[in-house]
């Protein structure tokens, strides 16, 4: 069998660039979070050392499989459970620190929750729903709160029920009003766990179009969602498996892997950093990793006919490069060295845990051969031309 190379380049299919995730400016961060639940099987860990980072603005969808995590994570940051270990800081409050009073209060002020059933009072009516957080936390004038809630009820469509009774209102109806109800107080986050999931594919997609245009208008929207088709429509898309994170750039560039799958290349990435005009691999010598670039840019170069240098491409932030020969030898068949601009950012993949992966995953061999022919065709036309 021919010898074969990883593919010299390909594009990650990602909705946009991903952010990183350690700005100063940082919405929610949740440092090495730990939940661990008492059971009557033993102690079960729901979460498991989770370092994750939200941003101003942000639409994030966080998905995963039943029993994943989702939403204790999604509880982590309401406040309605505490973490075992680790810190939550939401805006400038700790909120792992705060009393079940302070906390409550703080909820009120800051967030606004969605949850899969509505959770609406039965007793009062949909206005009258809508109007509970504002009395509860007294940001609005008493005579101003019904006009607002009016005014929410009006945005999801829903004014000329105002007067009606949860139980007289479809359950799509009920939701839009839920989603009122968290907005009463005009809060920076918004918390919406599983919010589509009972509802129809219409009454989804305009809740859906409605967290879009608060993620527009600045708020910060996490929402838990089962359906991985409405997180890539999202700024970003969080993955848990067994309650860790899996690499966000690991998950773009192997959509085919399972999580589990997934989640073992997350515990092998190894971070790198190199300085604007670094060489990271060069052409002839041996090169036993994959790199997926995260930051900055970097340059695909080969020899042409004459012995120079002749750039290929470059390559951005979501693509990934390696000279990593699969099956015998082991040597880069192009260099590659950071763009003089700026410094690069990578993770990268021992070659010893790309070849488990290969001999794992049926048809992976042949989708990395079919890739390679086609940029080994492009080198060969580079080098050709003096």
């Amino acid at each position: 069998m021919a010898s074969i190379k990883w593919p010299i380049r390909r594009k990650l299919s990602m909705t946009q660039t991903m952010p990183a995730v350690s700005y100063a400016d940082t919405a929610i961060q949740m440092q090495k979070i730990v939940k661990t639940f008492k059971t009557s099987a033993g102690d079960f860990t729901a979460l498991r050392g989770v370092d994750m980072n939200f941003l101003p603005g942000e639409f994030v969808g966080v998905t995963g499989k039943s029993g994943s995590g989702k939403s204790t994570l999604a509880n982590m940051i309401t406040g309605i459970d505490r973490p075992t270990s680790g810190q939550i800081k939401v805006g400038d409050t700790f909120i792992h620190n705060l009393s079940e009073s302070r906390m409550a209060r703080w909820r009120g002020e800051n967030l606004g929750i969605v949850f899969q059933f509505y959770q609406l009072l039965p007793m009062l009516n949909l206005v009258e729903n809508v109007m509970l957080p504002m009395d509860f936390a007294g940001r609005y004038a008493p005579a101003a709160r019904e006009k607002r809630a009016m005014e929410l009820l009006d945005m999801v469509g829903l004014a000329n029920l105002a007067y009606k009774m949860p139980s007289a209102v479809s359950g799509g109806q009920q939701q839009a009003a839920a989603i009122a109800r968290a907005l009463a107080n005009d809060p920076q986050y918004l918390i919406a766990d599983e919010p589509t999931g009972n509802l129809d594919s219409r009454t989804a997609e305009h809740i859906f179009e409605l967290f879009m245009q608060l993620s527009r208008e600045g708020k910060t929207v996490i929402m838990i969602t089962h359906d991985p088709s409405l997180a890539d429509r999202m700024s970003r898309q969080v993955v848990i498996s067994d309650g860790e994170i899996i690499n966000e750039w690991v998950r773009c560039a192997f959509p085919m892997l399972t999580h589990q799958q997934m989640l073992k290349l997350t515990h092998n990435l190894e971070s790198k950093q190199f300085e604007p005009g670094q060489t990271i691999i060069r052409e002839g010598a041996e090169a036993d990793a994959l790199y997926i670039l995260t930051r900055g840019q970097v340059e695909v170069a080969v020899k042409d006919n004459n012995g120079q240098d002749k750039v290929v491409t470059r390559l951005s932030p979501g693509e990934y490069f390696g000279e990593v020969e699969l099956l015998e030898e082991n040597w880069a068949i192009a260099t590659v060295r950071t763009a003089l601009e700026t410094p690069v950012e990578l993770v990268a993949l021992k070659r010893t845990v790309i070849m488990e992966l290969v001999h794992e995953v049926k048809g992976l061999y042949e989708a990395v051969s079919r890739v390679v022919t086609s940029r080994q065709r492009e080198n060969a036309a580079a080098r050709s031309k003096s």
